[in-house]
């Protein structure tokens, strides 16, 4: 509804949300001073069915042609190393090694933020990805968003005449501000996609009436993405200080209620993988993360140690990154 379906790389039905094989965890990954920002996202990355999927294929390995980097077959050939080692702890030395290829901002042997770094790696998958099929003009067609990607939906209602105005932009992952009404996942997420009056420094001149007249704005989810990721923003954007508050977060997820459209068959995602940050502030610190094998088993991922753990102490976090799969 007022979006065009883009071109597609891969029929819907060849991306798997199910893993194609089931194993113990792989192996843990080696610190080599303030790189545990980058073994987080790495590992919630490999237990990522559909991606793993996808990357044990080695469908785009045998079709690039990409010279030089290319983050699609840096992630595939990580991938199989972590999964298929017998080793406890393997060093992630392509990653390292390509770091500035990845983010021009990360500097190795500097903490950095594990959110940043998760957002420049897919958009690195991005650019690999289009720049392997020359005649994809979309960023929206590649694997990496039909895996994290999905569509927001804006509409913008004059309250003068009652005239909507719908936009869309796509996105790979979502940003909550947990500073106010956040007891829970779904406390913030009702508060996203309430109606809000826009204040007076936006400007709102309605094409009906013509009049620069009051506005209201409403987000919700437009189109869902397979694989949902979600940042509960703990730095406060005026004082940079860490939001250490708990939010509690569930093992299922509705997304129908914060859907343009919330009639119809619920719309479940199950958490599978969160990374938590230990530290007084936000600029320094440790990550660690928590994922779900291919076993079905839950598992603490802290650097070189790999270690099971149960459900309820993965619920029991301060979570900072949450990654949910349809």
């Amino acid at each position: 509804e007022g979006m065009a379906l883009p071109q597609r790389i891969l029929p819907p039905e060849k991306i798997s949300m199910d893993w194609q094989q089931r194993q113990r965890p792989g192996a843990g990954l080696c610190n080599l001073g303030s790189t545990c920002y980058i073994n987080v996202i790495l590992q919630c990355l490999t237990y990522t069915p559909p991606l793993a999927n996808y990357l044990l294929s080695c469908q785009h390995s045998q079709s690039c042609q990409q010279q030089g980097f290319c983050m699609m077959c840096t992630m595939e050939a990580h991938v199989r190393k972590v999964l298929c080692s017998s080793a406890t702890a393997i060093l992630p030395g392509a990653v390292l090694r390509d770091l500035k290829f990845i983010g021009e901002e990360f500097e190795y042997g500097r903490q950095e933020n594990a959110y940043e770094f998760l957002r420049c790696t897919l958009d690195a998958m991005q650019r690999a990805c289009l720049s392997c099929h020359l005649d994809i003009s979309s960023q929206e067609t590649t694997i990496v968003h039909q895996i994290f990607g999905g569509f927001m939906k804006s509409r913008v209602t004059c309250l003068s005449c009652q005239a909507v105005v719908d936009s869309y932009k796509a996105f790979l992952d979502v940003s909550l501000d947990i500073r106010v009404r956040a007891s829970s996942l779904t406390t913030v997420l009702e508060d996203c996609v309430t109606a809000k009056q826009l204040d007076q420094t936006e400007c709102f001149r309605c094409s009906k009436c013509k009049k620069q007249a009051a506005a209201s704005k409403k987000v919700t989810v437009h189109r869902a993405p397979r694989v949902l990721t979600l940042c509960l923003e703990r730095a406060d954007q005026w004082t940079g200080t860490k939001i250490s508050k708990f939010v509690e977060y569930p093992e299922y997820l509705d997304l129908r209620p914060y859907m343009s459209d919330t009639a119809g068959e619920p719309l479940l995602c199950s958490l599978y993988a969160i990374v938590v940050h230990n530290g007084d502030t936000c600029l320094e610190g440790h990550f660690l993360c928590y994922a779900k094998a291919s076993n079905g088993l839950w598992y603490k991922m802290d650097d070189e140690s790999v270690d099971n753990c149960d459900i309820h102490t993965v619920l029991g976090q301060q979570a900072y990154l949450l990654f949910y799969a349809r």
